[in-house]
Formats: C-alpha cells, structure tokens, sequence
C-alpha cells in the first residue's frame, strides 16, 4: 500500500527494453544519435507544430532552464505558491536565469486564482528601475493539487500574462496525467492556449530519468541550447535518456500508463469518499488524492503499512493526507487501503 509518490513506481518494460536496445551499438555521443535526432519530428508530429525538444534527466533541470530561457536576471516569475518553482527547487529557478525572483501567486486547488494574478502585475512596477521586472508566468499541469487546467481556463491566465508581456511556462510533471483525464489533445493544453515552453514530464509515469524541455517558441532555441549545456544536461550517452522518451511517446505508451494512474485514483475516490468522516479536499481529476479523514483512521492506516504523505508535510496536526497512484498500482493496492480504512473508521466509532 505505497501511495507516497508517483516517484517510487517501477519503470515501464517497454522504456527500459529501448534503454537496452540502445545500449547495444555505438552511437555519435551528445545527442547525435538517431534517437534523439528523432524526438523532433516525433514530439512535432505528437503537438501538431513545429517545436525544439532538449531531453534532461530531471524535474528540477527542465522546470529551471526552461524559466531562466524565458526570463532575464532581473525579471520575475509568477506561479502559483504550491508550485514547484517556488517550493521545490531548491532555488535552482533563481540560479539558473542568474537571480530572477519567483513570486507566489494565490490559487484554488492549485490553479492560479486569475484575479490575483492580475493584481500582481498591476502592482509590479513595470518599467521602474529599481523594481524587478515582470517576465514569465509558469503554470502547473495537473496542479499539485490534482487538478486540470482547461485550455479556457489557461487562455486567461495567458492573456494576462500576455497584455502584461509576459513568456509562459508550463510545469508538465505529471502533463500525461492531465492528457489522459481531460481526452483533450497535448496542443490544445499548451501551444493553443498561449504556452511558450512545456517541462515535459515522464519519469512519473514510467521513464527511468528522463524528462523534456519542449519549446514552441523556436526562436529562443539557439539560447536555451546554450543553457542546457552549461546545466550539464547536453549528456555524452544522450541516447539513454533520449530512447527512453522516443518510447515513451510511440504508440500512445504514455497515455496508456497515465490512464491506469487515473483509473486507480478513481477507484480510490470512490472507496474513500463512502469512508464515514471522510472527505475529498479537492475532486479527482488526475492522479493525486487529497483525503481529509479522522485521526483514528490515518494513524492505524500508517500503523497497518500504508505508506503516503500527510498534507501539508510540515503540520503535524493535519488530518489530510496526499495519496498519489500509478501506472503500476494495482487494484489489491487501493482495495486493501479502502477496505483498513473502513474497518478502523468503524472501530473508531
């Protein structure tokens, strides 16, 4: 009963038969190997226009490099204050574009609430000299709270960010999940909606380390070339981390991981919503679950092996705790957490 991350689930046996495969010939080294040669027309074909595609082998490394590529030394980056950017980076964000600001925004389930954004901007000092200037707006999709931007939802918060000539980023951690929960296509959730650069995730979801910065505004490639390498991303075996995405793609395989990921996270709503004192912070959308339940029942939970986050992390005293499935959960895994759930939720009654 391992619901702690989609970190912890094993790798998909499609992704590693292409990392072998690969590993079976030589191949011109930093990316000049047929596979990686081949992610842009494939990921061209995947968002239905033109875009260039830098393979890296973390979160942290796309999320960071894609930013400090839209965003200068003295800019700010809006996201929202959940978002990875602002809590999780270890300040690799404000490194990488040489001491950029990130600046919290509010938001609702983790979307960014858009009247906050707009205040922010308006308040921003734009074209003062002694401010940080406004530059980019990076958005979460799924949110960390679970959630699913709709391309309408995301043309506003592009239009603001757009009147106040702001580049958008897009974190896409966990990008299939939202594909896959909202049956819409993979351009319709960036480029269309007015994303310039998508941190396309896939470690999450099956890949062994292997993430992508996908950019639809070409023309800044010849920088973030530059940037990547000095990351330390431009790998000498290119090709290990570039298999792994070309498989990952083909074929719909990340779609098909990502579905299972959801599936269970719906058969765990379900089985804990019936859980009496139980309810859902937030609904189901994409793969993270967000159970407010009695203490009783999270302690003998923990007690009886399940492993998860409480939420948030730093408050001992919460009752919510953070369930997150994956492509390898099975049905025993969430049907065994239901079903102690239950039992100690009676007994504790």
């Amino acid at each position: 009963m391992d619901f702690r991350s989609d970190n912890v689930a094993s790798a998909a046996p499609e992704i590693v038969d292409a990392v072998a495969e690969s590993a079976r010939t030589t191949a011109t080294p930093y990316g000049g190997d047929p596979w990686t040669e081949g992610l842009e027309p494939a990921f061209s074909e995947l968002f239905e226009t033109e875009v260039k595609v830098f393979p890296v082998m973390t979160g942290t490394a796309a999320n960071s490099i894609a930013v400090a590529t839209l965003t200068p030394p003295w800019g700010v980056i809006y996201a929202g204050r959940a978002a990875h950017v602002e809590n999780d980076e270890c300040g690799a964000p404000e490194f990488m574009t040489g001491g950029a600001k990130v600046t919290g925004i509010d938001e609702r389930f983790g979307k960014i609430v858009p009247d906050a954004l707009e205040a922010a901007l308006a308040a921003a000092g734009t074209g003062e000299v002694h401010w940080s200037q406004p530059a980019c707006l990076s958005v979460t999709q799924s949110t960390e709270m679970g959630q699913i931007y709709t391309p309408d939802e995301l043309a506003v918060l592009t239009g603001i960010a757009r009147r106040h000539g702001l580049a958008v980023h897009m974190d896409g951690a966990r990008f299939a999940n939202a594909v896959a929960g909202s049956g819409l296509s993979p351009a319709d959730l960036t480029w269309r909606a007015g994303v310039d650069a998508l941190s396309f995730g896939a470690t999450k979801n099956g890949a062994l380390a292997a993430e992508a910065i996908v950019l639809f505004d070409c023309a800044r490639a010849g920088d973030l070339a530059f940037r990547h390498k000095r990351a330390g991303q431009l790998l000498s075996k290119m090709r290990f981390v570039s298999a792994q995405l070309a498989a990952y793609i083909a074929d719909g395989l990340w779609l098909r991981l990502a579905e299972r990921a959801n599936a269970q996270a719906q058969r765990l709503a379900a089985g804990l919503e019936a859980v009496p004192g139980a309810s859902l912070a937030a609904p189901a959308e994409a793969n993270e679950l967000f159970v407010t339940l009695p203490r009783p029942v999270i302690d003998g939970l923990a007690e009886a092996g399940a492993l998860f986050y409480s939420w948030p992390e730093t408050d001992p005293a919460t009752t919510t705790i953070r369930l997150v499935t994956r492509h390898d959960t099975t049905d025993a895994d969430v049907d065994a957490l239901v079903e102690t759930a239950h039992r100690l939720a009676s007994e504790a009654a």
